[in-house]
């Protein structure tokens, strides 16, 4: 059960970041954003704020913003269309019904003759056939109610398409910058926590029947120096012993005030490129400070980035198979590993994830915020958008390859940890 709450806690906070980016950015640009939901399908609960609906959705894969002007604006008003209107103080239209007329006894009936929601906010409409022409200016905030759902109308320089590209952009681009912002939080308070490495190569525990314990190496020991080379750190120690796999190499060792010599031979495993590299079963000491812990946050943030990105220059360059991709089902076997180790390794399981988010997202596919800034980018160096449909229809291409590669992720998960 704690692994099922750890799992819903994660995926959940994982994409609110991410869409609490988006939320915000586009909010702060004057965009007019729907709806921010976590989760696609059937709603399971909403909660409207402002001019925002706020909603959990049944299927957890993910999440979305809705802005105006990102899918065609639905209201339109014919002539000789019969609505209902609401104005307030300032003779200002501020809700319009557009069927079911009979709910809202206390509206005025007007004909449509004219109207225009987007541009310059007016209808222009007769109370009966016989009247006159009246011509109604229509709040930028006013409401409309269709089949009893009430919307907000979108005035051009609410909806997305009518920023600036550097607005538009900044608003796609805050989503993925926004899980690389939680990657960096989470490891911060993790080094607060449970600490970060020391300045100096100290080692700060060692693994049973490991090439350190073999060699006698304790835990307190200050490597200063390899093969007669100064070691200034932990990141050096680490490069040096990755370098020489199955290779004997001389630590010069400080323990109780004095200086001494280890022969020590790392031993073989694989790195996340694939590549061999050697290993002695050591850890760092860790030290609680502010600076060492926003290092210890930046640096982590940054390896995991490097790891997943040097992990996806493999698959596209055939080096790794599809068939090593997770899907939803890996990670949450992965993750409920995880929470049963602890919360250190949730804390920098939880991590990674975020990473891994931010990167995919970024990735130029079409569906995905990658594919949306490269539209935008394209657009800024044309000058003028890409045809609309057009865009549409590579998204919609993209988005059904991706639901392919996740139906196929998902197989081999289901092989890999079920049958």
């Amino acid at each position: 059960m704690n692994s099922i709450i750890a799992i819903i806690v994660i995926f959940g906070l994982l994409v609110f970041i991410h869409e609490l980016g988006h939320l915000l950015l586009a909010k702060r640009a004057g965009i007019l954003c729907r709806e921010f939901a976590i989760g696609f399908g059937p709603k399971l609960f909403s909660y409207k704020k402002g001019e925002t609906v706020y909603t959990i959705r049944l299927l957890p894969l993910g999440g979305f913003v809705r802005m105006a002007g990102e899918d065609p604006e639905t209201l339109e008003l014919k002539p000789g269309q019969k609505i209902k209107i609401e104005t307030n103080e300032d003779a200002l239209v501020t809700k319009i019904v557009v069927n079911q007329k009979n709910k809202y006894p206390a509206l005025k009936e007007v004909i449509v003759e004219q109207s225009d929601l987007e541009k310059n906010l007016f209808i222009s409409a007769y109370e009966d056939a016989d009247d006159r022409l009246t011509a109604y200016k229509v709040h930028p905030k006013c409401e409309y109610v269709i089949d009893g759902q009430q919307f907000q109308i979108a005035p051009l320089d609410r909806q997305f398409g009518s920023k600036t590209v550097l607005q538009r952009f900044l608003a796609i681009f805050a989503g993925p910058f926004m899980n690389f912002l939680l990657a960096f939080v989470i490891l911060f308070v993790f080094g607060l926590i449970y600490g970060s490495p020391s300045k100096e190569a100290v080692i700060g525990g060692i693994s049973e029947d490991g090439a350190a314990q073999e060699a006698g190496l304790e835990v307190g020991d200050k490597v200063v120096a390899i093969d007669g080379n100064e070691v200034k750190n932990w990141d050096e120690l680490t490069k040096i012993i990755q370098k020489h796999p199955n290779e004997t190499i001389l630590f010069t060792v400080e323990r109780d005030g004095k200086t001494f010599d280890v022969p020590v031979t790392p031993k073989e495993r694989l790195n996340y490129k694939g590549e061999e590299e050697g290993f002695i079963g050591i850890g760092y000491e860790r030290v609680t400070s502010v600076i060492g812990s926003l290092e210890f946050g930046f640096d982590t943030t940054l390896y995991y980035t490097k790891a997943i990105f040097t992990g996806l220059k493999m698959l596209i360059t055939g080096q790794v198979s599809i068939d090593n991709l997770s899907g939803p089902v890996g990670i949450y076997n992965y993750t409920d590993e995880a929470a049963k180790q602890g919360m250190a390794t949730l804390m920098q399981w939880t991590a990674m994830l975020s990473v891994n988010l931010g990167l995919i997202n970024l990735l130029p596919l079409p569906a995905l915020d990658g594919g949306r800034l490269m539209f935008i980018l394209l657009e800024g160096i044309r000058g003028k958008p890409i045809d609309p449909q057009k865009e549409s229809l590579v998204h919609f291409i993209g988005f059904a390859f991706l639901m392919l590669l996740m139906i196929v992720v998902t197989w081999n998960d289901i092989q890999k940890f079920f049958l």
